[in-house]
């Protein structure tokens, strides 16, 4: 099968709405980042990055088609002009190795975002239903209006946020997590909210509302969110913030891809996932 029929099958697979709106292939993120698709497709490799060492592990796997779900070189669009005209060496030697292996890269991220159906007949996303399912919380899942945009909500058995944050790295093979509060708050209702990169309106009036314990943030900077998550566990609010990174929380929906794959191609290529592996080292103050 050619590397374009296996894209074409695995999109056709998912909902194919977003936002309330077919995805439009001008319009969508989920391009070709890389490589020929008119070749024969002799393995697939998904991670969330593909990195440099995911493009050798791919190929050490026998595989020549890696599918991602973020930017392969560093910036919204994949635009490599830039790199180009600044002679950009990181750039120039990872590009000689895609050269030289033959490896297709392909961008999946708005089409597992807009769901992937589920046995019931319904479509949850792709991403966070494979976070929810290795830790075992698909059935603690509320739904939303939208099941197709975030914040997704669970309502969870009695937990605490230290355990949340061992359970995250045990489950996903990381070096650690960071927690922002209480790390003993108890925990019954947690949200994965929307990326947290500057003002958090929004995400506060919502976590007050629904009276939510821990928010697991993709991203944590020391702005709104997480000074009303502080001062809020300072007066006892019973609210904290467990984040283990943005690329380690959504790499979930890409190891869980691995398993239906087969099914939207019905097809026996092999099909692996590579752990683009957690960014992040963690040294802790010892006296």
């Amino acid at each position: 099968m050619k590397i374009a029929e296996v894209v074409s099958k695995i999109k056709n697979y998912y909902k194919g709405v977003l936002n309330g709106e077919p995805i439009s292939e001008d319009k969508t993120r989920d391009k070709i980042l890389y490589g020929k698709t008119d070749i024969e497709c002799t393995g697939i490799v998904t991670t969330t990055w593909a990195t440099t060492d995911v493009i050798k592990k791919a190929v050490k796997l026998g595989a020549n088609l890696i599918i991602c779900h973020e930017a392969l070189f560093w910036n919204h669009g994949d635009k490599q002009d830039w790199l180009i005209e600044s002679k950009n060496q990181t750039y120039f030697e990872k590009k000689k190795l895609l050269d030289e292996t033959g490896v297709t890269i392909w961008r999946n991220h708005d089409y597992v975002h807009s769901g992937i159906p589920l046995t019931d007949g319904t479509y949850k996303d792709g991403i966070f239903w494979g976070f929810a399912k290795y830790l075992g919380w698909e059935k603690y899942w509320v739904n939303s209006e939208n099941d197709d945009i975030l914040p997704i909500v669970f309502n969870l058995p009695q937990t605490t946020g230290l355990q949340v944050a061992n359970k995250l790295i045990e489950t996903f093979n990381l070096n650690g997590a960071r927690i922002e509060g209480n790390p003993e708050t108890i925990i019954k209702k947690a949200v994965i909210p929307y990326h947290n990169l500057g003002d958090a309106k929004k995400e506060i009036r919502f976590i007050d509302k629904q009276n939510i314990n821990l928010v697991i943030g993709l991203e944590l900077i020391d702005f709104t969110l997480a000074e009303y998550i502080r001062d809020s566990s300072m007066l006892g609010k019973n609210k904290c913030i467990v984040t283990v990174g943005h690329f380690n929380t959504e790499e979930a929906g890409m190891r869980y891809m691995v398993n239906y794959i087969p099914k939207a191609l019905q097809s026996d290529i092999p099909c692996y996932f590579v752990q683009s592996g957690d960014m992040y080292s963690y040294l802790k103050k010892t006296i």
